[in-house]
C-alpha cells in the first residue's frame, strides 16, 4: 500500500482527516464536515471521492444499513510518516536532519513542542 498513499490527492485527503476527526460517517455527515471546514463539495463528488479512497485501500464501507457508513482503514500517522520519509527523499536526498533544521528556523513552535524536542535532543544524546 505504500506506493499508492501517494496517489492522494488534496480534496481526498481531506475527507480522509474528516474521518480521522469524527470517525465512521454517511456520505451526508462527510459533505456537512467538509462544508463546516469551508470546502464546498455536493453530495455526489464526496460519493466519488470516498468510492476512491475505498478503492485504493484507504477506506471501508458498511453497507449493512440503508446509508453506506465510511471509516478510514490507514491511521492520520501512517499517512504522516510514509508522506514524510518521501519529501525527505525528495527534497532532502533522504537526510532528516536539513527538514528538521528547516522546520526549526522557518516555523512558529508552542512552548510544548520546544520542550518536547527538547527532550527529545536529550534522549539521542544520551543513546549516541
Amino acid at each position: 500500500m505504500a506506493d499508492r498513499q501517494y496517489d492522494l490527492g488534496t480534496a481526498e485527503l481531506e475527507v480522509l482527516k474528516a474521518l480521522w476527526d469524527s470517525g465512521p460517517m454517511t456520505v451526508r455527515r462527510v459533505m456537512n464536515h467538509l462544508h463546516h471546514a469551508g470546502r464546498k463539495v455536493a453530495y455526489t463528488t464526496v460519493l466519488t471521492f470516498l468510492s476512491r479512497l475505498e478503492q485504493k485501500g484507504f477506506v471501508t464501507s458498511d453497507k449493512s444499513d440503508l446509508a453506506y457508513v465510511y471509516r478510514a482503514t490507514i491511521s492520520r500517522d501512517r499517512i504522516r510518516k510514509t508522506r514524510l520519509k518521501e519529501l525527505v527523499r525528495q527534497l532532502y536526498d533522504g537526510a532528516a536532519g536539513p527538514l528538521v533544521l528547516q522546520l526549526v528556523r522557518t516555523q512558529k513552535l508552542s512552548r510544548t513542542e520546544i520542550d518536547e524536542l527538547h527532550r527529545l535532543i536529550e534522549e539521542m544524546d544520551s543513546k549516541a
